[in-house]
């Protein structure tokens, strides 16, 4: 009987599934500081097996500036709602959109009220895709590749005590290479054509005094001039043969 019915195609499923339309990839583009921002949430280490603290984490793409963090002992959606306005006050600009992976959090009811409430689009990465979040995926790494990142953290004190000096030297010591080794605060509020300007000066009066060092004028690494998740195939430009 199976041998008859699936030479005439009866064995397959014959029940109606549900289907869901395909994940549209994400492309957002800025051109300044708080127009797009990208936020998730990674796990700290506890004392004991089974304890992890959550810290959330909000940076502009632009100039990676973080515009907030929080270290909590869970993920919430109602944590993650006052986290995200308290970032959007201390701001006083809203970003034109937050982008974020679908975690819970994220796609959450509290958060979802919070970003129509304020008129702010939201942006979701698609499943299982993590270059969909590439900066904040970034971020955690480079936080977590420092020398002095712990194994494990002793209480959620300690955890705080730590992202504290982590955040405030990554926003405003750290020489990031995706901004023209400029510190993300520099890009963030508006210093960092200045000091481009004094780097230029300094590399003129180096190769006026000794140009037999270099081969050609030096020039300092170039300021961003946008920067986006998934570039607009509109904007990316043709290959030369």
């Amino acid at each position: 009987m199976y041998r008859i019915a699936r030479a005439t195609g009866q064995v397959s499923e014959r029940r109606r599934q549900a289907t869901h339309p395909p994940r549209i990839r994400p492309e957002l583009v800025a051109h300044g500081p708080s127009e797009v921002w990208s936020w998730d949430i990674t796990a700290l280490k506890g004392p004991v097996k089974g304890i992890w603290y959550k810290c959330y984490v909000i940076l502009d793409i632009f100039s990676r500036y973080v515009t907030g963090w929080l270290v909590a002992a869970a993920e919430d959606a109602v944590v993650a709602k006052d986290f995200l306005a308290d970032a959007v006050a201390r701001n006083r600009c809203e970003p034109h959109t937050i982008h974020a992976d679908r975690g819970g959090a994220m796609v959450s009811k509290p958060v979802s009220e919070l970003l129509t409430d304020l008129g702010v689009l939201r942006s979701h990465s698609r499943p299982r895709t993590s270059n969909d979040n590439p900066y904040s995926e970034a971020q955690f790494k480079t936080m977590k590749y420092v020398p002095d990142f712990p194994d494990q953290f002793g209480s959620l004190a300690d955890a705080r005590a730590f992202c504290e000096g982590f955040f405030l030297s990554y926003n405003h010591e750290h020489r990031h290479s995706g901004i023209g080794m400029h510190t993300p605060a520099s890009v963030h509020f508006g210093t960092a054509e200045q000091i481009h300007l004094q780097r230029q000066v300094t590399l003129n009066r180096a190769y006026a005094a000794h140009p037999e060092r270099f081969a050609r004028r030096p020039r300092p690494p170039a300021l961003p001039e946008v920067a986006w998740i998934n570039q607009p195939i509109e904007q990316q430009q043709p290959r030369r043969h």
